[in-house]
């Protein structure tokens, strides 16, 4: 029988959790739901552990908090990540810090909110932002561990779990060519304004034209980046460009489609159809019925959280990159030509 000294490892293998949830039932720390608790103490007693009083000296110096950004908090896809954040988070026996900005949201007002985030001594950050440059996280990542969220990120020095924007936007153009439309708006978004939209309405317009349609790339900002503005849109695209299709890079811009052509006297899907993006309530419901393109934000969440928990566990040692596939929300604003 082997005589060595049992480790917390042991007890985390013994009780089927990780180190660190060991270390917060032992010390009655927030967060560990009561049967986990009984679980790692019942196994603690059976191998004999004894804590380390200088482990127990450091796990008292631990917040056992996330630093959370998201850009804009107000909108659906923000608000739904947040709290997948939470919930994950929780269930993982940490609590969550967060600063968000609203509407347009300045860069360097980002940067500043993740210095805010990390002077908290917030053990673990997760970035969410579809404006903010790699580069203005990479220090962040250096410092503590960090979890790019909701984007497609591809540095090898930080972590990242988002929905594949491109492979999302090619097979939402496939179903609108599928259907037989042979010209099509595509209404994109600037990398400056959002790295996300920009990915996934290039990856439409370069999937259509590779299938034969004739393509109008129109730029989302020369209407001043406000889906409430876009009559001029609809008189010169749809009205007197002859499209029968409108991509919008979100569903709250394709429903700013929608409603500039009610104010037109047309309807979708029997004047021209319109697709949106994200399939997110309260916009993707079977009352406005948008054909869009779901992101699965419950997963990226739950995926970004426990990325992050692990660096912080040591269990993962270099950044991952996750890509997650969406799946088609058929609607009724989108119908063969």
């Amino acid at each position: 029988m082997s005589s060595a000294v049992p480790t917390i490892h042991d007890v985390a293998a013994a009780a089927g959790v990780s180190k660190s949830v060991v270390s917060r039932a032992l010390a009655g720390s927030y967060g560990v739901a009561p049967a986990t608790v009984d679980r790692v103490k019942q196994a603690a007693r059976d191998l004999g552990y004894v804590a380390n009083a200088n482990a127990r000296g450091m796990s008292a110096h631990r917040t056992h908090t996330l630093g959370v950004f998201v850009r804009d908090a107000a909108t659906p896809f923000y608000g739904h990540l947040l709290t997948a954040f939470q919930l994950r988070a929780a269930e993982r026996g940490y609590r969550v810090v967060t600063a968000t900005g609203a509407g347009s949201f300045p860069i360097a007002e980002e940067r500043r909110a993740l210095e805010t985030l990390v002077s908290l001594r917030v053990e673990g950050l997760i970035v969410c932002s579809g404006a903010l440059p790699v580069d203005d996280v990479l220090p962040f990542a250096r410092r503590i561990p960090t979890v790019v969220a909701g984007r497609p990120e591809r540095d090898e020095s930080v972590s990242s779990v988002y929905c594949d924007e491109r492979g999302g936007g090619r097979a939402l153009a496939d179903r609108v060519a599928d259907l037989g439309h042979e010209r099509v708006a595509v209404l994109t978004v600037a990398p400056s304004g959002s790295l996300t939209q920009s990915a996934r309405t290039d990856a439409m317009a370069r999937r259509l034209r590779a299938r034969g349609v004739d393509v109008l790339r129109i730029r989302s900002e020369d209407h001043g980046a406000d889906p409430r503005a876009l009559d001029s849109f609809i008189d010169q695209v749809v009205t007197a460009g002859g499209v029968t299709a409108v991509m919008a890079p979100s569903d709250h811009w394709a429903v700013g489609v929608l409603e500039a052509m009610r104010r037109r006297g047309l309807e979708a899907p029997a004047d021209v159809s319109v697709t949106g993006y994200d399939g997110i309530r309260p916009l993707a419901t079977e009352l406005l019925g948008i054909t869009s393109w779901r992101q699965p934000l419950d997963v990226i969440g739950a995926l970004s959280v426990d990325d992050v928990v692990d660096q912080i566990d040591g269990t993962i040692a270099s950044a991952t990159h996750t890509a997650i596939d969406g799946t088609l929300v058929p609607g009724r604003t989108l119908a063969r030509r």
